[in-house]
């Protein structure tokens, strides 16, 4: 396949696509004028207001440009340099983020927890305050949850809730990385607050890029005590954008309607397609249940080769050396999800 016919829209990432309509427009009408600066302006009040809406909780909120940021402030709001914060092994603040965690919170060290498809075991909670409790080891403070997985699956609400309820039991606090936390939802069917502050979490981290924004999180504490002094931590780390309404206008335009919620349950469909399409090749093998926008699946290596030689951007590796990552997004097609399958049927046959 040539430059000319190659595939617009690809796998590799959701970080692949484009601004959505609902986030374009509203950035174009939060450019319509001048603004205040440095986040005192209407949009980011609006936003903070339809996402107080939304969770249905007076909250703290604050916009920050990326996910790195958002956890690493986050966390380090809740931490002491003596602290450490435990969390999946596979989690995103562990395996993705240049030690940003650590560096923000002064040194709290991650302890990894093990558990399946992504998730934690509630047991490794126990076992990881309890490895030892005198003065030499990081003192647990923090649980770190990834909702949706790194793996692309999805605690219920009974899994938060148990997770919560150990963390609870020693004290504690919780802190949710949410960059996929839109899918999270569409894939529950179940209210924002249900799977956060009604069940415990104190601060969540939610994405928007990955599901149709240009950039820009939102850092919400549902706790506004454990806010204090955040806005001074955002500037201090390079977070306090001057044009502030530039981070936070898209927010409005995907909270307004719900927008946020309708390309999740999009990108989470053409997923689900994609895992059908994928189960109907013999010699593909799914590798975790699919539960938001993502597939895991282990291609034959000749025929991977092959798809990225017909012009299909993917990645492979990112968890283990023989697993591939199909990622769909807002704008992912049936005509994309079907193509890539019969793609990979011809190559295969």
């Amino acid at each position: 396949m040539n430059s000319a016919t190659r595939p617009r829209r690809h796998f590799a990432s959701d970080n692949y696509a484009g601004i959505c309509p609902e986030a374009w427009a509203a950035l174009d009408e939060a450019n319509a004028d001048h603004e205040v600066g440095y986040g005192n302006d209407t949009w980011t009040e609006r936003a903070a207001d339809l996402l107080r809406e939304i969770f249905e909780k007076d909250s703290e909120v604050f916009f920050v440009f990326n996910g790195t940021s958002a956890n690493s402030l986050a966390l380090a709001s809740l931490c002491q340099s003596y602290n450490s914060v435990l969390c999946n092994e596979q989690a995103h603040i562990e395996t993705a983020e240049c030690g940003a965690p650590e560096f923000f919170a002064n040194g709290s060290k991650i302890l990894l927890l093990g558990g399946t498809n992504g998730k934690i075991n509630p047991a490794e909670i126990d076992r990881a305050v309890h490895k030892r409790t005198d003065i030499h080891y990081p003192k647990p403070r923090v649980l770190s949850l990834t909702q949706a997985t790194e793996l692309g699956t999805v605690y219920s609400l009974a899994e938060v809730r148990e997770l919560v309820g150990e963390a609870r039991r020693f004290g504690l606090r919780v802190q949710m990385d949410g960059a996929r936390f839109s899918n999270a939802v569409a894939s529950l069917g179940v209210a924002p607050k249900d799977i956060t502050w009604k069940a415990g979490v104190d601060v969540l981290c939610f994405g928007m890029t990955k599901n149709g924004i240009a950039v820009g999180e939102a850092v919400v504490f549902f706790d506004r005590d454990l806010a204090r002094d955040f806005d001074y931590r955002c500037k201090q780390g390079g977070q306090l954008a001057s044009k502030m309404r530039f981070l936070s206008a898209p927010w409005v335009g995907m909270l307004r309607d719900g927008a946020w919620l309708k390309h999740a349950k999009h990108s989470n469909a053409m997923a689900k397609r994609l895992e059908a399409g994928l189960r109907g090749i013999p010699s593909v093998q799914i590798s975790y249940p699919v539960e938001s926008n993502g597939v895991f699946a282990k291609l034959p290596p000749v025929a991977e080769k092959k798809m990225h030689e017909r012009g299909w951007k993917f990645y492979t590796g990112v968890i283990t050396p023989d697993e591939s990552r199909l990622m769909c997004s807002w704008d992912t097609t049936v005509e994309d999800v079907d193509g890539f399958v019969k793609d990979l049927q011809e190559l295969l046959s």
